[in-house]
């Protein structure tokens, strides 16, 4: 059951509104003129304004309680614990790692506030922040003062985000400059928090400066023998993953496969994943040969890109061979420090403009079934089900990720107050103060999760057998093949509908609404006054008139093989698409094929070949993960 102001922002606690006000005539709150970042500026001598864009593009005002983010970033300014994550570098590369710039530690030095009150006070977060880049502001010779013009602000922003690139200062710059310029918003708990559009003075001088040190450090890189698959201006290193031959047998190779892509095979989907491990040591692994694989890896702490395949070429990322012969997979740095993590607002940022950019270069919807995460990949058979990976996991922000998209998910979409059987929902239950049931936290990863029990903030909703909150939750006989219900734990996602997700409305009780979803009726909380999904105005959907199969990859009839050696066969699950149910029917051009790759030369006869075969598959939502259908199987309205 959704409560979705069960946390309220700290922003929004500071109100003179009640709740209930709050939750029914929606306030606007602009943040710069809150006393919080007014204090600040009057102290220091930062513009507001600037102060409220910055903490934006760090956090997008969030101050997450006092947890850390897997930057060891704290509070709505991001202050980075330099010497506990530059401690926790080191141990993880065994040696001395690249520097951290310790924004906490100077904020400390600079108020005299003991780093846990900088941690865990908001008010004392942004004085620290604001103590940082006024003296930053100073050190450059720039003048000070809470009414200067903020594009003169724009080092002292780059040069204390926190962030250690030269690339990656001038992108953080970039942005608040933009946000400043713009202006920007948020709605949480209740309120609408923005920053009004305000005027910035030229920053190119500074700029300037910067970009130097940009092109400095690129001369000094290796140049990578490829070009860089990625847009202009976002930072992209060259880290290649290594394709050698490990053994004496022809088939053992590493870390991944050669291809034509996307002429053959074809790509149509992006999965999103979580690295589970530190930057450093993601890059470490996929350097490996005995290792896998995937095409991008993001880090944390400013986003910084490292490009690791073509997209020519195949990683071995999804746990899905046909999945991966069709998809980039990107790897986002996230794992459990002292704490709980969350996802920084610099990697999502990044994050977006890459796959905003690869969805265009190579034609891939922008939609939740076909930018996914690593969550949504169907195994290949019923006996893989169990051991399918569950990252990015129930804390990504999908709503706000596809909004970095240009692409929000309630496009398409409209309320509707009463809904009917046969309508076509999409899952939107929004991501603050969304709160759903997560157990099994202390052990689980990743994210860790911030309590064991009910979350402040989740991208899902929970599906139920009945239309009541104490009834079962609904079954996956494929992670449950005992018959029962599905639980709560990180990795159970047999029961979630994740935003952005599309299903039919097989039921409505009150305030619930039942979609199908795994072959049964499933139940979620869809209140009138506070709906977590709304119509979707153009949608497909298929129907079955008798009981038929679903699968984990569209392969070939046995026939489209040259050699029957080679037939993968066609493997359905043990769920049951029963007659009469209907499931949205998100692709209808889906590439029947399979890519055999047995060997590591690309010039053995008969290998590296698409093998294209006649039968059609439809790509449905079928439960949290998506599946393929037969197209002769069902009929589709």
């Amino acid at each position: 059951m959704s409560h979705p102001l069960s946390r309220r922002n700290f922003l929004v606690a500071a109100l003179a509104v009640p709740v209930a006000a709050a939750a029914t005539a929606a306030p606007a709150l602009a943040v710069d003129d809150h006393d919080q970042f007014t204090a600040a500026s009057k102290k220091y001598g930062v513009p507001a304004s600037v102060l409220t864009a910055v903490s934006y593009g760090q956090t997008r005002w969030d101050d997450h309680e006092g947890r850390p983010s897997t930057s060891l970033g704290y509070g709505p300014m991001h202050l980075i614990d330099g010497a506990a994550a530059q401690a926790a570098r080191d141990a993880a590369a065994g040696k001395s790692a690249a520097r951290v710039i310790d924004t906490l530690g100077r904020a400390a030095a600079l108020t005299g506030l003991p780093k846990e009150t900088l941690r865990t006070d908001t008010a004392a977060n942004i004085m620290g922040a604001a103590a940082v880049i006024a003296d930053a502001q100073r050190s450059l010779g720039h003048a000070v003062g809470a009414n200067t013009d903020p594009g003169t602000w724009y080092a002292a922003v780059a040069t204390t985000s926190g962030f250690t690139s030269a690339a990656s200062q001038r992108s953080f710059a970039d942005d608040v400059v933009s946000d400043l310029r713009s202006g920007v918003s948020r709605a949480t708990s209740g309120v609408q928090l923005h920053l009004k559009a305000t005027k910035v003075g030229s920053v190119t001088s500074q700029r300037a400066v910067i970009t130097r040190r940009v092109e400095t450090a690129k001369k000094r890189r290796k140049p990578a023998p490829y070009p860089i698959d990625a847009p202009k201006n976002l930072p992209v290193d060259w880290v290649p993953a290594p394709y050698e031959q490990t053994g004496d047998d022809p088939g053992d190779y590493g870390n991944h496969d050669l291809g034509n892509r996307p002429v053959s095979p074809t790509l149509n989907t992006i999965v999103i994943h979580d690295t589970e491990c530190s930057y450093d040591e993601a890059l470490t692994l996929v350097q490996e040969a005995t290792y896998l694989a995937w095409n991008y890896t993001v880090r944390s702490s400013d986003g910084m890109i490292a490009q690791h395949l073509e997209a020519a070429d195949v990683g071995w990322h999804a746990g899905n061979w046909y999945v991966n012969t069709h998809s980039i997979g990107i790897e986002h740095e996230g794992y459990a420090t002292a704490g709980p993590t969350w996802f920084s607002e610099p990697m999502y940022r990044k994050s977006a403009r890459l796959v905003s950019y690869l969805a265009k270069e190579y034609q891939i919807p922008l939609d939740r079934a076909h930018i996914i995460g690593h969550d949504q990949v169907p195994a290949t058979t019923t006996a893989g089900i169990p051991s399918m990976h569950w990252d990015p996991g129930p804390f990504w922000d999908w709503e706000h990720y596809f909004d970095l998209l240009d692409a929000p998910l309630s496009r398409g979409t409209r309320a509707k107050k009463k809904l009917a059987v046969g309508d076509i929902v999409r899952i939107l239950p929004g991501f603050d103060g969304n709160e759903q049931t997560v157990t099994g936290c202390d052990t689980n990863n990743p994210p860790i999760c911030v309590v064991d029990g009910p979350q402040p903030a989740t991208n899902f909703v929970t599906l139920h057998q009945q239309p009541d909150e104490g009834a079962p939750l609904v079954k996956d006989i494929g992670l449950h093949p005992d018959g029962s219900p599905s639980g709560t734990g990180p990795a159970d996602v047999g029961a979630r509908a994740a935003a952005g997700e599309d299903y039919v409305v097989a039921g409505v009780y009150g305030d619930w609404t039942a979609i199908w979803y795994l072959g049964q009726k499933s139940w979620f909380h869809n209140p009138k006054k506070a709906p977590t999904a709304r119509l979707v105005t153009h949608g497909r959907k298929a129907t079955a008139s008798a009981d038929i199969q679903v699968y984990g990859r569209a392969y070939p009839e046995s026939s489209a093989y040259p050699d029957p050696s080679w037939d993968q066969g066609v493997s359905p699950f043990s769920y049951v698409w029963g007659a009469g149910q209907e499931y949205v029917v998100a692709d209808t051009d889906v590439p029947t094929d399979y890519y055999k790759a047995w060997t590591y030369d690309i010039t053995t006869p008969d290998d590296h070949i698409d093998i294209v075969g006649q039968t059609k598959y439809y790509l449905v939502y079928f439960g949290h993960r998506v599946m393929y259908v037969q197209a002769g199987d069902v009929t589709l309205s």
